[in-house]
């Protein structure tokens, strides 16, 4: 178009025209007269809107993206934290469970065998005195606990103590090849002594060399004078293997041992022994046998009177 008055006249015009509409819109509100003619405008150009926000949407999309991604990542790595907290606390949970029935069992064995005990926890394991099989506590002297103390758990007979310390004290375990200990047979009060073999089952050697004895006799610790380093009673483990007497005048038993020594954790040192000797109560109690099933036999007796055949 070129500029000439016309132009310009008709450009004023349309101007004076757009701002009397939008006087007139503004002051209509909701009710303005040229509603209508906006919801035309917006029917036709929208296609057109829809189209050039397609055409720009992938940058915006990209930015949004990127803000997204940065949010899950920072969601992600929350959810992965909480997630290693509630398996670290599941885990603190099974293990305080653990050592809870632990320590009942323990608990359980101690009254039974009126033990007075000292609870304490293996903190190490190793040979830091010379010895192959043993632990530290974290109880000493501070504690009550002296040299020569029985060591037991809700299984059996741990070991005994050999060194003391303020705080800390030192087991040797029973199946420690230094390790002897005085055994009573249940039942039959056949006495020997229990040697310990590392990995490998006790050597038990009974001092009655026809001694009658079968696998899954069970032993406990005969005790020891003024009850150190063992008092009596407490359960040591099962016969699994029997030698030929051969005329000697002892006989060799091996015996597998309740405690499971590579898994020790909680532990009681018998701080005092029991005012009797319990011989075979802290045994654990064997299972009833099941009674037998009584067997019913019917016999089908024929109809008809003895002698006479049937009609």
């Amino acid at each position: 178009m070129r500029d000439t008055r016309e132009s310009r006249l008709l450009l004023v015009l349309l101007i004076a025209i757009a701002f009397a509409l939008i006087t007139v819109d503004i002051r209509g509100g909701e009710d303005s007269p040229v509603d209508g003619a906006r919801q035309a405008a917006a029917t036709v150009f929208g296609p057109v809107e829809n189209g050039v926000a397609s055409a720009v949407d992938p940058v915006g999309n990209a930015i949004g993206a990127v803000r997204d991604s940065g949010e899950r990542h920072n969601r992600i790595s929350a959810l992965e934290r909480e997630n290693a907290a509630l398996k670290q606390k599941l885990g603190s949970d099974d293990r305080n469970r653990s050592r809870t029935r632990q320590l009942d069992t323990m608990l359980k064995t101690a009254g039974e065998g009126q033990y007075g005990i000292k609870g304490a926890q293996v903190i190490a394991i190793g040979a830091a005195q010379g010895f192959s099989w043993t632990v530290t506590i974290d109880a000493g002297s501070n504690d009550g606990i002296l040299r020569d103390m029985t060591v037991l758990n809700g299984d059996g007979l741990v070991g005994r103590v050999t060194t003391v310390g303020p705080s800390t004290a030192t087991v040797l375990l029973a199946n420690d090849p230094d390790f002897t200990v005085g055994t009573r047979m249940e039942n039959t009060d056949e006495l020997g002594f229990a040697t310990g073999q590392g990995d490998r089952p006790l050597s038990v050697q009974l001092l009655n060399g026809k001694a009658k004895v079968k696998p899954g006799d069970r032993l406990v610790t005969f005790g020891s004078q003024s009850d150190k380093p063992f008092v009596p009673g407490v359960p040591v483990g099962v016969v699994t293997r029997v030698d030929p007497s051969g005329g000697d005048l002892t006989r060799t038993v091996y015996v597998r041992p309740y405690v499971g020594f590579t898994k020790l954790d909680i532990v009681g040192v018998v701080v005092q022994a029991p005012r009797t000797n319990p011989r075979d109560e802290v045994l654990p109690k064997k299972p009833a046998k099941p009674k037998p099933t009584p067997t019913v036999t019917v016999t089908a007796t024929p109809t008809g009177t003895a002698g006479y055949p049937q009609q």
